[in-house]
């Protein structure tokens, strides 16, 4: 008995209870349609002192997840707000972004002033109004839509705002905590400016430096961002800032230095499935329940009035952009629905606010602000993403922007799907086949020939042996030897088949460097694999060979599970959401399978019910010229589907399909919660044979 007494107060304890709640709880509130963190937040109830009693608020333990959470929920904030969209259209970023903020601020200061707040307190309750996260994007992203300029405007407008809010955020805790006069103002904004600059430029060529010099040691580079980001929120308390700042900055300082690669991933995963649930389960525990009872009976005027001063603030402001930029209003309810979500930097400010006491023991922010934050965000939080779905399936779809980074698609419609175009021309289609698994292997040699056949090339069978130390080692030396069986049988194939191959085998530190290196010594035009474990802890924590290969690549990385026979497969499925040079490339992998193995293509378009005849026929018809103009001529047929569960439709469909082909796609998240897409969902269900295509750096 005295052993369990002793365990109340162990951390070690309290960690495991919130592992077990992170765990269990959001996949139950995500069940009934509510987002996770509004789970991690009952669940921080529950267990506080208003519930079980389980865990303290102002326990050292619970100070610290808190605070790491915190802390981490502003970087990946900053480190997901995609700057080469923002670049493109930074005016007008920034031009809405001042009106969603500038609204809102007034909106919400005026508020905070009508219920008796000083001026410094109700400033700060307006730019607690003025930022937003972006929760709609995986929905405006699935929908394929996110290239809509008005998107675009909105995603950017994100810098703007939670830059702006956190720049409040600073100067009114300055104030609040006594040291305010214009001279210290002058110096404390002075010190911001050099501080920002520091981190922003700093920290993005040290993170350069740092990531050339170290190759493709991921491992190190992800401790770099780490180091990075709490640096920064250590040097923001130096300067009496609030740490949040230092880590928002710190997240745009990395956003160019780790791309949307592997290690943006890892780091965003560790933060999103570890440190920011923590951060919402303490944020739970600070809610009093007896007290947030009493706002919504006694300050009920004060939460309506910042609930909706929000709303109308936020719609005000996109009805601006519409008048400024001619947007649609099918386009401007679109950026007011993306806009109202108040989640990282809103929960972040709030609670900084309301932990900041003066000497005199007075509150910035007192609790039925705090509270009223809290609805605010459980508000807008279910109501922003239902809106976005609702709005944003009205916008018409970019069917022709048919471009990536390198090339056009209208102006060179001859492209292919081999990269780089320079040596593809002057050697032989070559595809490089991994193989690591015997029973699976000989599918794999067989599409490998009937595609290199058909283009008149080669294969090169591959196999990868892990290094060690040393060179003589007795398991290298068998490993050795397993690849030479491999490689051998593979050749076997190869003759019994009468394709041109060229067996491989690699020592390799890494497995998945290994494949891009010699496809890239062998100048391959295509990547075949078998497929791999890609979910789980360990694949999503450390990455899979998959997952690297695709961004590693040169050329592009077909991934199959197949079924059956290769020369059985004639019927294929290609889903097509929109027609851009990516989905082009893929359609054209389909073409060249088909004929190879005289098959026959359906192109799959899966829409909404909101889309209208009119819509549907254009995307027809766009996607019929395009495909006509390709090299490959195979027998294809165009489908169109209305359906609101895309992922279901195309899983219903392949059940008269042989083959399903589908373009990867990488996760995303969104305000620290991981989101999957419906790649994922096809994935886990399709009956049939399935082929992830994807492209270098996908």
């Amino acid at each position: 008995m005295e052993n369990i007494v002793s365990l109340i107060d162990n951390p070690l304890v309290d960690f495991t209870i919130l592992l077990l709640v992170i765990l269990t709880i959001p996949p139950l509130f995500e069940r009934l349609k509510l987002p996770g963190l509004v789970g991690l937040l009952f669940a921080g109830v529950v267990l506080g002192s208003n519930g079980l009693d389980i865990l303290d608020a102002k326990s050292e333990t619970m100070k610290l997840f808190s605070d790491i959470g915190k802390i981490y929920l502003m970087f990946v904030a900053g480190l997901e707000i995609d700057l080469l969209e923002f670049r493109k259209t930074k005016n007008r970023s920034l031009g809405f972004g001042f009106a969603t903020f500038l609204l809102p601020l007034l909106t919400g200061s005026l508020v905070g002033h009508m219920f008796g707040f000083n001026w410094n307190s109700a400033f700060l309750i307006g730019s607690l109004l003025a930022s937003h996260t972006l929760l709609g994007y995986p929905i405006v992203n699935r929908l394929g839509v996110v290239r809509n300029e008005a998107v675009t405007v909105t995603i950017g407008a994100t810098i703007f705002t939670d830059i702006a809010s956190l720049l409040i955020l600073a100067i009114c805790v300055s104030i609040h905590s006594g040291e305010f006069s214009a001279v210290n103002l002058v110096i404390q904004l002075a010190m911001l400016a050099i501080y920002a600059a520091a981190v922003l430029f700093g920290l993005d060529w040290a993170g350069k430096e740092y990531f050339r010099r170290s190759g493709d040691e991921e491992s190190n580079q992800f401790l770099f961002v780490l180091l990075s980001v709490f640096l920064a929120a250590v040097g923001a308390q130096i300067i009496n800032v609030d740490q949040i700042v230092g880590a928002f900055l710190a997240g745009l300082a990395v956003n160019d230095v780790v791309g949307h690669g592997p290690v943006e991933e890892k780091v965003v995963f560790v933060g999103s499935t570890l440190f920011i649930p923590f951060f919402f389960v303490g944020m739970g525990l600070l809610i009093d329940i007896p007290a947030f009872i009493d706002t919504v009976q006694s300050h009920l005027p004060l939460m309506l009035g910042i609930v909706g001063g929000l709303i109308v603030s936020k719609l005000v402001a996109a009805m601006f952009a519409k008048l400024l930029y001619r947007y649609s209003i099918k386009e401007a309810l679109t950026m007011w629905s993306l806009s109202l979500p108040q989640v990282a930097a809103t929960l972040a400010a709030a609670l900084a606010g309301y932990e900041a006491i003066n000497p005199q023991g007075e509150r910035l922010i007192n609790e039925p602000v705090f509270n009223s934050v809290i609805v605010l965000m459980l508000v807008t939080s279910v109501l922003g993403p239902i809106l976005t779905a609702q709005f944003a399936r009205n916008l018409p779809l970019p069917n022709t922007k048919l471009q990536n980074n390198s090339q056009d698609w209208e102006t060179n419609p001859e492209n292919t799907f081999s990269y780089p175009q320079e040596i593809t021309d002057s050697q032989p289609f070559t595809v490089v086949v991994p193989i690591y698994n015997p029973h699976t292997g000989r599918y794999l040699i067989e599409v490998a020939g009937m595609i290199s056949r058909h283009e008149s090339g080669i294969i090169v069978p591959l196999s990868i042996t892990k290094a060690y130390v040393h060179m003589d080692d007795p398991i290298l030396t068998g490993a050795i030897k397993q690849s030479q069986r491999l490689i051998n049988r593979a050749m076997d194939i190869s003759e019994e088949l009468g394709i041109k191959s060229q067996g491989k085998i690699r020592i390799d530190d890494d497995i998945s460097h290994g494949i891009s290196r010699i496809a890239r010594e062998e100048n391959a035009s295509l990547i075949i694999m078998g497929w791999g474990e890609t979910t789980g802890f360990r694949a999503r924590l450390f990455g899979n060979v998959i997952d690297n290969v695709f961004w590693s690549t040169h050329c592009p990385v077909a991934v199959m599970r197949l079924l059956d026979e290769p020369v059985n497969i004639r019927r294929l499925l290609v889903p097509v959401k929109i027609i851009n040079a990516q989905n082009i490339r893929t359609i054209k992998f389909a073409q060249l399978f088909a004929q190879a193995n005289q098959g026959d293509i359906t192109l799959l378009h899966v829409c909404d019910r909101g889309t209208s005849l009119e819509d549907r026929n254009a995307f027809e018809e766009e996607l019929t010229k395009v495909v006509n103009q390709m090299e490959f001529k195979v027998n294809y047929q165009i489908k169109t589907l209305v359906e609101d569960d895309v992922a279901r439709a195309i899983i219903t469909m392949t059940q008269d399909f042989d083959l399903l082909i589908v373009r990867s796609m990488r996760r995303r998240s969104a305000g620290g919660l991981a989101v999957s897409d419906v790649t994922t969902e096809i994935i886990k269900d399709v009956p049939c044979s399935l082929v992830m295509f994807g492209e270098p750096h996908s």
